[in-house]
């Protein structure tokens, strides 16, 4: 049971037991007793000058027992290598649980060695618990191990007859000073939570001081430990993932108060996976004994579901990520991009059964919450405490100021923190905005500085994803050429695809996408983009085009610099495919637009094979962006379409086997064919003399087509 509350408790992700991978083979009795002895020193030589911050006494009483079971160890290995009687059974038997007792030692002692400073200071209680439970599996197996039958001399005797004692009266041991210390942290939150500011004497006394968190980078990797544990956070390990928001937000106020804004170095945020922190045991160990079923798994965070919830639009997530997701501001599904109609979370019972059927036939450990079965509730219940939010008002009035008035490396530093702080919570976004941080950030956009230039345009995409920050971001004077100017010239690729990000984010605002189209340069560096920028570079191009595109007004803009072109030339890229025949789809339904989709030799043909091969949204926009085609384009157009080979065939799987919006097209634009010179050759087979309701002729439309033309498409805004 110790195994599985170690592993509760200080393991971040899910892992088979201990068990399953470190038990010992079979293994002759010199060879067992020189392993144990060989783990036995690896961890005294690892640990014993160890400078253990927190939990010394606890860790240096848990090394003292074991060198007294190494001297054990290596009397008993030395005595059998001399023609020793075998060991007793019972001896054995004891042998192999210290064998995974050592390992459980190491965990801890790791674990003690590697962690925070103040996580380790929020975890006293439970970290002592542990080694108080290690203490007593000692205790237990020195009980049972037969110390008068394995032939020990009188002084090695006498040893572990004295740990024996020690480990039965030993009680749990909690240091006063480090829970002094917890209680100030935690007073610190109170503080905050209340409306008041901490002291800056006792703020400086309690971090440099008590703590020796003594610059900016060592306070900078405290911040980063506890937002590790955030993510990763597990609904029963205390405090709440609510509570560590509000230790991140005090902690970050804390670095800039005392350290100020200057560092050595500072770097643009790399793309590269972070190297992943060292853990207790890593993952890669356990992915090797068994593969979790995709259905499983989280959407968002890609392991597996503990506690899963239904959501709006039918799709199921762990409740920890949607509510994560939900936080941050976004308003659609992460997986549909479909809008929600409410933040009710409801669980899934029927998975989290199969899932723990299926935890239990493959030993992986499975903790469902206390709250599994509480009832459907909104994500609202869930977001950060006041403290959090107080910390960071405090800690944006300090951002601000040194944006205005610091030197060039501060207000890198000052940009890359807004942006940080503005990836969640819609609150952030808003007293970011109201501190007077845009104007700031917006001249920073054009600085000569990577990593500044990087920041300001990240920091404004992500405070434009609230909708209140969009307008203060458009009327600010010369904000919108700037933006542009980072697409077009950005100093780094990140740079210019968040640029086009936040030019899609704005353009969600109807009155805005005809302001961002007549900006000088915006369409034709998106265009640009979409033709030879990254995957994601390229997504954030099609999907601001698309946005453009939903204004009839931009249609001749965006002929005349070639974006028509791009986004045909964009059907072929599996990853943006989707967005460009929807895009292609809203603008063939002018004529002018029909007109210059087919001047393009490979429209048709792109349209066709997404028919074929795309998405089921995909294949939608497809026969969308075809019907409208023929529509709008004249008899060409049509007799274009209508020649395009396979066509008879893809029609007639779509009328079966599409979406039902893709079938009504289909089934619209096979009866254009029906009236067209010829069209029975094509199209006799096709059954399409379907009647659907509502599908009246509106006014000044060509009967032939009484389709709608309704283009609902959600994309969701990435913070960065």
């Amino acid at each position: 049971m110790a195994t599985a509350a170690i592993f509760s408790s200080l393991r971040r992700r899910r892992s088979p037991s201990l068990e399953a991978f470190l038990a010992p083979v079979d293994l002759t009795q010199v060879a067992l007793l020189q392993t144990l002895a060989a783990v036995s020193s690896e961890l005294i030589s690892c640990f014993s000058d160890k400078p253990f911050f927190f939990q010394r006494r606890n860790s240096r009483s848990l090394i003292r027992k074991i060198e007294i079971f190494l001297v054990t160890l290596e009397y008993l290995r030395d005595s059998g290598s001399r023609s020793m009687p075998n060991l007793p059974s019972t001896a054995i038997l004891c042998f192999k649980e210290l064998y995974l007792l050592l390992y459980r030692s190491k965990i801890l002692l790791d674990y003690c060695a590697q962690s925070s400073k103040l996580w380790l200071l929020l975890q006293n209680h439970s970290i002592s618990g542990h080694f108080h439970d290690l203490n007593q599996e000692i205790s237990t197996l020195l009980d049972v191990f037969p110390i008068n039958d394995v032939g020990l001399s009188d002084d090695v005797r006498e040893q572990v007859e004295l740990l024996q004692k020690h480990a039965r009266k030993a009680k749990l041991y909690v240091d006063k000073s480090d829970e002094n210390l917890r209680l100030r942290f935690f007073s610190f939150l109170n503080e905050f939570d209340n409306g008041r500011i901490p002291n800056h004497v006792d703020i400086r006394l309690f971090f440099v001081e008590r703590l020796g968190i003594r610059d900016a980078k060592s306070c900078r990797s405290e911040i980063e430990f506890l937002e590790e544990q955030i993510v990763n956070h597990e609904g029963d390990i205390e405090p709440t993932a609510c509570v560590l928001n509000g230790f991140v937000a005090i902690t970050r106020y804390c670095r800039f108060l005392l350290f100020g804004f200057e560092e050595d170095e500072v770097q643009l945020p790399s793309r590269k996976q972070k190297k992943p922190r060292k853990g207790l045991i890593t993952r890669e160990i356990a992915d090797t004994f068994v593969t979790i079923p995709k259905d499983f798994c989280c959407p968002i965070s890609l392991d597996l579901m503990t506690d899963p919830v239904i959501i709006s639009t039918g799709q199921t997530y762990d409740r920890s990520s949607i509510v994560r997701w939900l936080e941050e501001g976004h308003c659609t599904c992460p997986k549909t991009g479909q809008m929600l109609i409410h933040t009710r979370l409801v669980p899934n019972r029927a998975l989290r059964n199969l899932i723990m059927q299926w935890c239990t036939a493959h030993s992986v450990p499975y903790d469902p919450p206390e709250a599994a079965d509480a009832p459907a509730e909104s994500f609202a219940e869930a977001l950060p405490i006041k403290a959090a939010t107080e910390a960071n008002r405090a800690t944006t009035t300090l951002l601000v100021q040194h944006l205005a008035n610091g030197s060039q490396g501060a207000q890198a530093i000052a940009a890359r923190e807004i942006r940080l702080l503005a990836k969640t919570g819609k609150k952030n976004r808003a007293f970011i905005a109201e501190a007077g941080a845009i104007p700031h950030l917006c001249k920073l956009l054009s600085s000569s500085n990577p990593v500044a230039q990087e920041n300001s345009v990240t920091a404004m995409l992500n405070l434009s994803i609230y909708d209140k920050n969009k307008s203060l971001i458009m009327d600010e004077d010369g904000c919108l050429r700037s933006i542009v100017e980072v697409l077009r010239l950005g100093l780094t690729t990140e740079a210019r695809e968040n640029a086009a990000a936040t030019l899609f984010s704005l353009s969600a605002v109807h009155y805005y996408k005809k302001r961002i189209a007549d900006q000088g340069g915006a369409i034709e560096a998106l265009a640009g983009l979409l033709r030879v920028g990254t995957p994601r570079g390229k997504k954030d191009a099609v999907t601001a085009l698309f946005n453009l595109s939903t204004h009839s007004d931009n249609y001749a803009r965006m002929i005349e610099v070639g974006a028509v072109t791009a986004l045909v030339g964009a059907l072929g890229n599996e990853g943006v495919a989707e967005e460009a025949a929807g895009a292609l789809a809203l603008i063939v339904r002018q004529p002018i637009g029909a007109e210059a989709v087919g001047k393009e030799e490979m429209a048709v043909a792109g349209l066709i094979t997404m028919m074929r091969c795309g998405t089921a949204r995909g294949k939608e926009n497809a026969v969308a962006a075809l019907l409208e085609l023929c529509r709008s384009g004249g008899a060409a157009a049509t007799e274009r379409v209508l020649g395009a080979p396979a066509l008879a065939g893809l029609l007639q799987t779509l009328l079966f086997t599409g979406t039902k919006r893709a079938r009504r097209k289909a089934a619209s634009l096979a009866r254009v064919f029906q009236r067209c010179e010829n069209a029975s050759l094509h199209f006799g087979g096709l059954g399409v003399g379907y009647a659907f309701a509502g599908n009246s002729t509106p006014p000044n439309r060509d009967p032939r087509f009484t389709d709608d033309v309704s283009m609902p498409m959600s994309i969701s805004v990435q913070v960065l």
